[in-house]
């Protein structure tokens, strides 16, 4: 069995709409995708129904942004949960709402050096998705700024650059704890994906292990192998549920659906601990 637990549509920063998504899983020789939309559930209804034309099974999923008292960026995987559980809609709605001001702030500082408009940007947003760099990025390679989404965020959209702006982000052992009383499984996307800026510490870990962690991403691109070694021993000690994921945004970045896989023992685990929603299956 083929099970791809992380893909993004273009409810957050994936090109291709949730229905899309499904029909690339398929045509990926997927059985299994996860739809992980950065802060929303939004693309859950449409990507079920597509479920079930492409006789592909969908785990309904989110992927949550945090940050730590020192400023690092993680990011939480939730599977299964409740999408209308007041406390953890409240705070994804809180991060997203503060994403929307931090992208217009960021944009007003670009547009100080480059031909770059709120407008521009706004273009490549579906309606009602989460918006983040990845749309700025999208708008400044329109202009002819950079090529691609991957050299804006390794050179005008890093997190050391002038025009970089922070937004608000839950704790990532509060976020563990939201997404467990939403029902939910909650899992670390990519740790120590060094290359996209700081990783955070073993006290890190520890807290959200306390908080109620289920499992860590560790079969993903991002992750670089010595790295890969050090949570595969954490899992071990701590009983955590190892994941392989490919971190899908269609042609926003070159991973590709199906590159790193889950297994269905890890699947199973995943549906025996998650109650706040179902796997839609064909």
């Amino acid at each position: 069995m083929r099970i791809d637990l992380h893909a993004h549509s273009n409810v957050s920063d994936g090109t291709e709409t949730p229905a899309d998504v499904m029909a690339s899983a398929a045509r990926a020789g997927l059985d299994v995708v996860a739809l992980t939309d950065h802060d929303s559930t939004d693309g859950w209804a449409e990507a079920s129904r597509a479920a079930l034309d492409h006789r592909v099974a969908l785990v309904p999923g989110m992927e949550v942004s945090c940050r730590t008292e020192q400023g690092i960026s993680v990011h939480l995987l939730s599977y299964l949960h409740d999408p209308v559980h007041p406390g953890l809609l409240d705070e994804i709605t809180k991060a997203k709402d503060a994403r929307l001001t931090r992208a217009e702030r960021m944009v007003t500082l670009l547009a100080e050096d480059y031909p770059l408009t709120w407008d521009d940007v706004i273009h490549h947003v579906a309606p009602g998705a989460t918006l983040g760099r990845p749309h700025i990025a999208d708008a400044l390679v329109a202009a002819g700024v950079v090529s691609d989404r991957s050299e804006a965020f390794t050179s005008i959209l890093t997190s050391h650059s002038r025009y970089f702006v922070q937004h608000y982000a839950p704790d990532p052992a509060t976020a563990v704890e939201l997404v467990r009383a939403a029902g939910g499984v909650p899992v670390f996307a990519h740790p120590v994906a060094s290359a996209r800026g700081r990783i955070v510490g073993e006290r890190t870990y520890l807290d959200m292990i306390d908080a109620g962690l289920v499992g860590l991403e560790i079969e993903h691109r991002d992750n670089p192998e010595e790295g890969r070694e050090f949570l595969r021993g954490l899992a071990a000690k701590h009983g955590l549920l190892v994941t392989g994921s490919s971190d899908y945004h269609g042609t926003g970045k070159p991973n590709l659906l199906g590159e790193n896989l889950t297994t269905a023992e890890v699947l199973a685990r995943i549906e025996e601990l998650g109650t706040g929603t179902s796997v839609v299956r064909p």
